[in-house]
């Protein structure tokens, strides 16, 4: 049996990369509104094709895809993930604190990735073992790490520099996280993005992790049945999310070696579930793609940049940006009625 739902869990995921179910699948429609929304852009504004804006672009959406790709692991367990936001914020200004109580760049980031695990961690164990659904949980958690981040940081900002203690050699490696460029080009953040994304692709589609996530939110009945552990096939997930959320928080302050526990990551829940729904994951669990995921993300990156290029007010930004998530959500829905 668990041989079955393994063979069943690989052929979903590898199913897509056929040309026929390339032709059906979500992805297709989104690289399609992807490409008319860059078409439409590219005419409407002088700046939008220069390659200048399209890096910009990449560096824009980086943070938000590496947030991404955690997401797609926990939609496609059938879960979800509404602390992200804190926990992007919680991370990244522990790990500046630490940079400037003196400590060394390595075993800053690892505690600032450890902190994200372990929220991670503690989401697993309250929406499995603990029996609350992860929408409760993860809202709970929002709170509960949004507060400790303002407690540790007594509601002050959080800035590294020189000035205030770092040391220059950790300072000049850290800033090159946030702010370096590869070969003078290519920003690190998105480097780190693309790296990131290319490992998920692998864990999905080839691991026997990647099988099992799949079938636990395909049917977490028959994948325990099969002798799956569900609960920890779902801890796992949401552990990966928190580790890759502290990891954009870091990335966040190493561009922006300041900020504020009761501002940063507010609302980036949202865009992030948002871009994972645009890129074809499904909230009922057992679907998702890297592939798609990462369309999503340009989907949102693209049409906030277009937006600005355009002068169109901020205000509209997130009216137009909550319709795409309306749809996106409406789009899902529809698909499943008409698929049972």
């Amino acid at each position: 049996m668990t041989d079955l739902v393994g063979a069943g869990a690989r052929g979903a995921a590898m199913d897509r990369f056929s040309l026929a179910s390339l032709l059906r699948a979500r992805e297709t429609g989104v690289f399609i509104a992807l490409a008319v929304l860059c078409i439409f852009l590219s005419l409407a504004t002088d700046s939008f094709l220069t390659s200048l804006n399209l890096l910009n672009i990449g560096r824009q959406v980086s943070l938000l895809g590496i947030m991404a790709v955690g997401m797609t692991f926990v939609l496609i367990s059938g879960e979800v993930d509404l602390s992200v936001g804190s926990t992007y914020a919680l991370s990244g200004l522990a790990t500046g604190m630490l940079i400037v109580a003196g400590w060394a760049l390595l075993p800053a980031l690892a505690l600032g990735l450890f902190t994200g695990a372990a929220i991670g961690f503690v989401n697993g164990v309250l929406s499995t073992y603990g029996r609350l659904p992860s929408l409760i949980a993860t809202l709970g958690m929002l709170s509960i790490v949004r507060g400790v981040a303002l407690i540790l940081t007594g509601g002050q900002p959080v800035t590294v520099n020189l000035r205030n203690g770092a040391d220059a050699g950790v300072l000049q490696a850290f800033s090159f996280m946030g702010q370096g460029y590869l070969f003078g080009i290519v920003p690190m953040q998105l480097v780190f993005f693309a790296v990131i994304a290319a490992i998920a692709w692998v864990v999905l589609s080839y691991t026997s992790f990647g099988f099992r996530t799949f079938a636990v939110g395909g049917s977490a009945k028959a994948a325990r049945v099969s002798g799956i552990s569900v609960n920890w096939v779902k801890i796992w997930a949401f552990v990966v999310m928190g580790l890759l959320a502290a990891f954009a928080g870091i990335l966040s302050l190493a561009f922006l070696p300041s900020g504020q526990a009761g501002r940063t990551g507010l609302g980036l829940e949202l865009d992030v579930i948002a871009a994972t729904i645009v890129g074809g994951a499904s909230l009922a669990g057992g679907e998702g793609t890297i592939l798609g995921t990462i369309l999503g993300v340009l989907i949102i990156g693209v049409m906030r940049n277009g937006l600005v290029l355009m002068g169109v007010s901020p205000f509209v930004q997130e009216l137009m940006i909550g319709l795409v998530i309306i749809i996106a959500v409406g789009i899902d829905k529809w698909s499943m009625r008409r698929s049972g």
